[in-house]
This record gives structure tokens, sequence and C-alpha cells, in this order.
């Protein structure tokens, strides 16, 4: 065998491991795209039933007498009127075979309890409905909701509680609608009640907070670390200690905010303001690092241009570097807070692992985040708040995509060429 077929013979075996290595590369990147696929799926399909709601249609007398209220009345006095016996009068119409006082709890379970409530507030809207009799579309329970939704497979309904389920679908007192209070009401007992409004607005306190606090110490200590600290060991000795922070678990974090923030200090438990202070201290030193590399990205001939024509280097560090590295500031900054977004760990460890009905006004109130939302509906054992949880998780991915997709377009819309 000559020179020229040993050379074309190992060519040849060289050009098949290429292609081996080229078919196992586009093979791993479709597996994972399709694992990521099939979990995106997966997951719309068990979240669709939380974003669509199924209402009952009663017809409601608002009879003065039955509600308990006087001839002339306070308005005030409508807070306690007797609506949860509109509601049983209006059932016991359509079902006048319903004697037993075990069947008669049993069907007015089929009724969400949010309903005495939106007749109260449909009554004192519009006070001319006293005495007369109006149809009003109302919440079922969330078990009955789940029996309509899941092609009546599954549910805690009995079976004459699903007698009269059939009943009134064939009465066509049933309609879905999207769900609205998913998005405008906090957490609840009651699947069918529960939403999200509350954990996003304390997301929102508490991501604000740690922006407030990371991004101007992050830049400034990653501007000192890369244009003005001396090259000793105190400086090794911190530059070290950054990355190893950013590689400390985040629970560790939450337990420094409840011994510092929460025990030493007595910052309110469960509030925006500690739980961003905590995600603060845990976003630093990403924010850093990426902010020290984007300082060191920039060319030293802009630093030495800048000196030459007379600047000093205060100068030089926030008119011309930092301006130049914003791209890559900006960047670290927005991964650094997604990732904050995402922690639970750190948050319960300062109790915001509490349940908490109230949308919170500010960043002391009393809150909880998207995570723990999630972590909170996963633990529940009503099968409603599977999709619930499901369709937070959505959301949340929702967000961190907004957010990753945010850094890209600052990224090129800051960025400069020189």
């Amino acid at each position: 065998m000559n020179n020229t077929e040993q050379i074309k013979k190992s060519l040849n075996k060289r050009y098949r491991k290429e292609k081996r290595f080229r078919f196992l590369s586009l093979l791993a990147v479709l597996i994972g795209f399709a694992c990521l696929l099939i979990l995106l799926v997966d997951m719309v399909i068990k979240a669709w039933p939380a974003f669509i709601q199924t209402e009952v249609k009663l017809d409601i007398h608002f009879s003065q007498e039955k509600l308990g209220l006087a001839t002339n009345f306070d308005p005030e006095e409508l807070q306690n009127a007797n609506f949860r016996g509109l509601i049983k009068q209006s059932l016991q119409q359509l079902f006048p075979m319903v004697r037993k006082r075990s069947d008669k709890r049993a069907l007015m379970r089929l009724i969400s309890v949010d309903a005495e409530y939106r007749l109260r507030d449909k009554l004192q809207a519009e006070p001319q409905l006293l005495g007369q009799t109006v149809p009003i579309w109302l919440l079922v329970d969330d078990d009955v909701d789940t029996y309509l939704k899941s092609d009546k497979q599954f549910g805690r309904v009995s079976q004459e509680q699903i007698a009269w389920i059939t009943e009134l679908e064939q009465q066509e007192r049933f309609q879905k609608r999207f769900n609205y209070w998913f998005f405008q009401t906090g957490d609840s007992r009651e699947p069918e009640l529960a939403g999200i409004l509350g954990a996003v607005i304390g997301s929102f306190y508490t991501l604000l907070v740690t922006l407030l606090l990371s991004f101007p110490i992050g830049v400034m200590a990653a501007v000192y670390l890369e244009e003005f600290a001396p090259r000793n060991r105190w400086i090794d000795f911190i530059e070290v200690n950054i990355n190893n922070l950013a590689a400390v678990p985040s629970i560790v974090f939450g337990l420094l905010g409840l011994a510092v923030f929460i025990n030493f200090f007595g910052l309110p438990r469960s509030a925006p303001l500690v739980g961003g202070i905590v995600l603060a201290l845990m976003t630093l030193p990403t924010i850093i690092i990426a902010s020290r590399s984007a300082i060191k990205a920039v060319s030293p001939s802009m630093r030495e241009a800048a000196l030459g024509l007379g600047a000093s280097k205060i100068q030089v560090a926030f008119h011309h570097v930092v301006p130049l590295a914003m791209p890559g500031i900006l960047t670290g900054t927005i991964i650094g807070l997604a990732q904050a977004l995402g922690e639970t760990a750190p948050l319960l460890m300062i109790g915001m692992v509490a349940f908490i009905v109230d949308i919170p006004q500010g960043a002391t109130d009393a809150a909880t985040v998207l995570p723990v939302q999630i972590y909170l509906w996963a633990d529940s054992p009503e099968r409603a708040f599977v999709a619930k949880t499901a369709a937070a998780i959505l959301v949340l991915l929702l967000f961190l995509t907004v957010m990753n997709g945010l850094a890209v377009w600052l990224r090129k819309k800051f960025e400069r060429r020189w």
C-alpha cells in the first residue's frame, strides 16, 4: 500500500468520525428540544383547565323578607343579610324533590361559597333588584368544576350530585367562561377562588427592592475592583470570596436573612422588603462578576485616549468605560434578577410561606411570591389546585422568558462599536 492510499484511508476514517460526532451532537440537541417541548405541552395541557371557570345560572328572587331586612333598612345591613337563603330557595325551586337535610346540604355544595358575596355585591350595585327575580351566573364548587372539565371522569361528587348536575346540564344552566378571577384575586382555600395577583404583586415589590439594592452596589463594586483597586492580597481575597459567594446555596442566604434582618434588626416577617434584601445579597455576586467581565472587555485604547485628552480616572470610568460596558452590565443584572425571581428556599426561611389572602400595598406588607405560591398549591390535596399550579408555572416561565428577552434587547440597544 503506497502513501497516497494510506492518506486517503486515514482521511476517510477521520471524516467518518466527524460525521458520527456531528450526528450525535445534532441528536443531543434534538433530544433536549424534544424533552423541553414535551414538558411545555404537558404543562399547557394541565394548566388549561385553570383558565376556564364553570358557572351555573340560578333564578334569584331578592326577597326582602328572605334576606331578613326591615322595611326601612340601612344599606349597611346588606353586609349581614341572608344571601345564602336566596341560593337555597332557588335550588329548592329547581329540585323540589330534595327533602332530607343531608341532601339539601349536598345540593348547596354544588355552588361556590363565593356565591352569596357575589349576590351581595350585585344588590349593593343595583338596589332596584330588591323584590325582583333575575337570572344570575354564579361560580360552581371546585369539585363540580373539575367533574365537568374532566369529561365526568374525576371529581369528588356523589351519585346524587351527579344526578343534579345532569339535570342542570339538560336545562342548559352551565356555561364555561375565561377565568378572570385567576388574574384578579389573591390566594384562597377554595380552588375556584384562588388567584395569582397577590403573588405577582409580591414578586414585583421583592424584585424592585432587589434591583434598587443590588444594581448600584454591584456596579460600583465592579468599577472599583477593575479600575481603582490596587493589586494586593486583600483585593485578591475579596475577589476569591465574591466568586465563592456565587456558588453558595441559596438557603444559606435565607438563614442569614432570618438571623440578621428579622431576629436582630426586627424587620417585618414575610415582607417583600426582607425578601428583596435577601435576594439582593444572593444576586450581588452574579452582578459583580458580569459587570467586571463587561468592564474588562472594554478596549484599553478607550481608556488611554481619554487619559490622553486630560480626563481624570473617575471621568474615564464613568464617562467612557461604564457606558461602553452597560450592555453586559444590564444583561448580567437581568439574568441575576431572573434567577432571583425563581428562588424559593431563601424566601421560605424568612416566612414568605405564610398563607396570604390580601393583596400587598407596599414592600412592608405581608406577601408571598410566585415560586412560593406554586409550592403551596402543589402541596394542596384538592385536585383543582393541580391545574392552578401548572398555570402559575406557565406565568412564571412567561416572566422569565420576557426578562431574558429584555436582556437581549437591551444588549443590542446599548451596544456600541469602536
